[in-house]
């Protein structure tokens, strides 16, 4: 996040709100109330104090949202890494609700043995878990960064689906 200046400002009796500014002057942050109640916001580009938009969140949804937000920017990062190295890719691969691995442990999947796939990172709840080991339990919504080849990263995709 270079050039991207987030600040914290306690609202009294309320929590607190971390919010930034966009190229357009408008501000978009997070209100985190004292009761763990969770806002999305966004501020009108003339009145920083004024809200054009608020959106309650579950913890749930907020950590999916983190998720969608974060995984694309480490995949992207990976990718960039993975660059100069021919038919090394980097994919997300989700956990589902009630699919063979919710509540089970990487090792249970043996990725890398069956597909050649390596599990560099883990997001759950907008936090990356770099490097997870094979204790690692996985749970409904993660969101698995692997790196492999294209053809492994199919494989393990089908993995995760089908057990």
């Amino acid at each position: 996040m270079t050039g991207v200046n987030v600040e914290v400002t306690p609202l009294p009796g309320i929590g607190v709100r971390r919010d930034f500014a966009l190229r357009d002057g408008r501000r978009v942050g997070v209100v985190t109330h004292r009761d763990g109640q969770i806002e999305l916001i966004v501020s009108k580009s003339d009145d920083p104090d004024a809200c054009l938009a608020s959106l309650p969140l579950t913890a749930g949804e907020a950590g999916a949202l983190a998720n969608l937000l974060g995984a694309p920017q480490l995949v992207a990062q990976l990718t960039e890494e993975h660059r100069e190295q021919p038919g090394i890719s980097t994919r997300q691969l989700p956990i589902k609700a009630n699919a063979p691995f919710d509540g089970r442990t990487l090792g249970d999947t043996a990725m890398r043995t069956r597909t050649g796939v390596s599990v560099v990172a883990v997001m759950r709840a907008g936090q990356v878990h770099p490097s997870p080991g094979p204790d690692f339990t996985f749970t409904a919504g993660d969101v698995l960064v692997a790196v492999g080849t294209g053809d492994g990263l199919e494989n393990a995709l089908r993995v995760l689906k089908n057990g």
